[in-house]
């Protein structure tokens, strides 16, 4: 299938109050196929354009799209994309790697630079997105006197992907928030059930990802923030909860894997001490780290914390701070795939992922690692 790519992102004060717009095409008829707009908090008109770039990428995958022609108004971004520039910015390279990572997900992409005039769509979806945003009601709407139950944070009314997933009901949509730096993170140790804190790095980490995830559409003091009980957890969750006004609550089950013995070394340390073991705990999810717990059981006590907390919050939002493998596994069961995400997954420090599970068991992923806040 062919389909063509219109995507726009925008910043009011760049840096400032940003969001993104993409709509998809089909290539022959031009019928719209699928829209997709988001306010992204604080950033740069550059993080907001490859916002919207990313977001059309992935309308097109999931529609199952085989050849993608993407229009941009921004030079920056398809210069960028077509590898004739530099992606020098550091705000910038990780977006660019998640784009380069979704266009090989198609047998042949083209970018091309389109006038602003030519963008208007986009242009459109990514100022409705801001404007949703800062709580301004659509033109010709007056405000509500209360925001309608099915209004997600952030986006348009199409952002939902009921249309092509079949799902019903209102979504449990949950933020997952990995907690900042700590000295563990940053030797490259195993660090599980060690009670390590953050480090000042980790602190501006953790407050720059609350002021993100605060300026969302949606999230307030009556928010949800769930913790795993880890104190570097519970610094970031602090960060968030102080930007909110909201309260923190703890949940045992969202604690990050037992490495055992491994605890404190680094990969190759482990590895050298264990071999085999190692071999096996890198191949079956089955098998633990010495004295450890094995992801199997990481993933079994996550989903029964998963399902606590659906039932307690069914239909709203909720932010979870926690680790990389109860990050990791919740991404696994909204994506519905087996173990080897675990392996193939990156996710960075203080990184933004964001999944919904509907009541009907259906789900959907909708962000993954995102940084752009650092």
């Amino acid at each position: 299938m062919k389909v063509r790519i219109e995507a726009d992102g925008g910043s009011r004060g760049n840096p400032g109050p940003a969001g993104y717009g993409a709509v998809v095409f089909d290539a022959g008829s031009g019928a719209v196929l699928a829209e997709a707009a988001e306010g992204i908090g604080i950033a740069t008109n550059n993080v907001a354009e490859y916002q919207g770039l990313i977001a059309g990428l992935t309308e097109a995958r999931d529609l199952g799209a085989t050849e993608v022609d993407v229009r941009m108004d921004s030079k920056l971004v398809v210069e960028q994309m077509c590898g004739r520039w530099k992606v020098k910015h550091p705000a910038m390279q990780p977006l660019a790697l998640q784009a380069q990572r979704l266009a090989r997900s198609f047998e042949r992409i083209s970018y091309s630079w389109i006038p602003r005039a030519e963008n208007a769509h986009a242009d459109r979806l990514a100022n409705e997105a801001m404007d949703a945003q800062a709580g301004v009601p659509p033109k010709g709407k007056a405000r509500a006197a209360e925001p309608p139950p099915a209004s997600q944070p952030g986006t348009t009314d199409r952002a939902r992907p009921t249309s092509w997933t079949g799902a019903r009901g209102e979504p449990t949509k949950i933020l997952l928030l990995r907690h900042g730096q700590t000295p563990m993170s940053v030797q490259r140790r195993y660090s599980g059930r060690d009670d390590v804190r953050l480090t000042d790095h980790g602190r501006g980490q953790a407050a720059a990802a609350a002021r993100r995830i605060a300026a969302m559409d949606g999230v307030d003091a009556s928010t949800p923030i769930v913790s795993s009980p880890l104190s570097r957890a519970q610094d970031t969750a602090g960060a968030l909860a102080e930007a909110t006004g909201g309260t923190i609550e703890l949940h045992e089950a969202l604690i990050e894997t037992d490495f055992g013995t491994w605890e404190g070394l680094t990969f190759a340390e482990a590895a050298e001490r264990d071999p085999e073991t190692h071999r096996r705990w890198l191949a079956d999810p089955s098998v633990p780290p010495p004295d450890g717990e094995s992801f199997d059981a990481v993933h079994r006590r996550v989903r029964k914390a998963r399902d606590e907390l659906i039932a307690r919050y069914g239909g709203r939002t909720l932010v979870v701070v926690s680790h990389v493998t109860p990050i990791k596994s919740l991404l696994r069961m909204g994506l519905d795939v087996g173990p080897s995400l675990l392996f193939r997954l990156h996710l960075d420090l203080a990184s933004l992922s964001i999944v919904e599970f509907y009541p009907d068991g259906n789900a959907s992923v909708r962000l993954v690692n995102d940084i752009s806040h650092l």
